[in-house]
């Protein structure tokens, strides 16, 4: 499948930098809790491979994933990358012996981070590199100059291409656009979880990427309920009309959902050509609470 066939289109994150709004996010690439390796590597290989075949230019994912699994995974797969993939990462955190999900955000942690990204990943330069400042379910209040300078130096060194940032609020991400460009923002956001709604508008309208995680994450059961009976009505699966939705919510809008599995890929990649009706949007709308 071309590219251009990828649900939803192209997106442009910079000058010559376009990717398919439809990625896929490499977390579940790892072992349970995203720890230690995957208990099928060779599937976790062919699922990257099926996802690059099927015209996806736009891969998600992180050093502290495993921590150093995914990364070296990727390599494994898919190097020499094809011209046109995009390998976008996140650095911020790093991974205790416990599993534990730390945070990593001295500027010392955050150049190790990159040189981490680029050894394993077999890069001179990285597409992204999105700096993650709060926690899973949103940001944490705070400057993040010091930790996006940092970021910005190795920019200017040529080591980072791009800059974008996760968990951060509105006020964050104008301080970071004062020190260097951001080119995507990466934040918890579904259906049901629409705290970014004018974010996302805003961001529209600068030409800045979307990048939700969790498209179903945190759905209170009634929520859950409600997305089914949808899906059923549109023989698909809920996960499906979740993307289907955030696709049309927002042209600036890109998937990463993530999988270990080709034929679940394949539904993601297919099953996002659904087109939700003014009926579906109406009831879905509802959903949000």
């Amino acid at each position: 499948m071309a590219s251009s066939a990828i649900p939803g289109g192209m997106f442009t994150l910079a000058d010559g930098m376009d990717v398919t709004r439809m990625g896929y996010g490499a977390m579940q690439l790892a072992g349970p809790g995203v720890f230690g390796p995957p208990a099928e590597h060779d599937a976790a290989v062919a699922v990257l491979r099926a996802a690059v075949d099927l015209g996806i230019t736009h891969i998600d994912t992180s050093d502290f994933y495993g921590p150093h699994v995914t990364n070296r995974i990727i390599f494994e797969a898919l190097h020499p990358y094809p011209d046109d993939l995009r390998i976008v990462t996140k650095v911020g955190a790093r991974r205790d012996a416990e599993g534990g999900w730390p945070h990593a955000r001295s500027p010392e942690e955050l150049r190790q981070a990159v040189h981490d990204n680029l050894d394993h990943l077999g890069l001179e330069a990285l597409d992204v590199v999105n700096l993650r400042m709060g926690g899973v379910a949103g940001p944490e209040a705070g400057s993040i100059a010091e930790q996006f300078e940092a970021l910005a130096e190795l920019q200017q060194q040529g080591l980072i291409r791009h800059l974008g940032v996760s968990t951060m609020s509105g006020e964050q991400i104008s301080e970071a656009q004062s020190i260097a460009p951001v080119v995507c923002v990466q934040n918890f956001y579904n259906v049901a979880h629409r705290d970014d709604d004018l974010l996302i508008d805003s961001l529209a309208a600068q030409g800045i990427a979307y990048v939700p995680y969790f498209p179903l994450g945190g759905f209170s059961p009634l929520q859950s309920d409600m997305l089914d009976r949808i899906a059923a009505r549109r023989e698909a699966v809920p996960m499906v009309v979740a993307l289907a939705w955030l696709l049309q919510r927002s042209p600036n809008i890109l998937l990463i959902p993530g999988t270990s599995s080709v034929a679940h890929l394949i539904q993601n990649v297919s099953g996002a050509e659904l087109e939700l009706s003014g009926e579906d949007l109406a009831e879905l709308d509802g959903i949000a609470g």
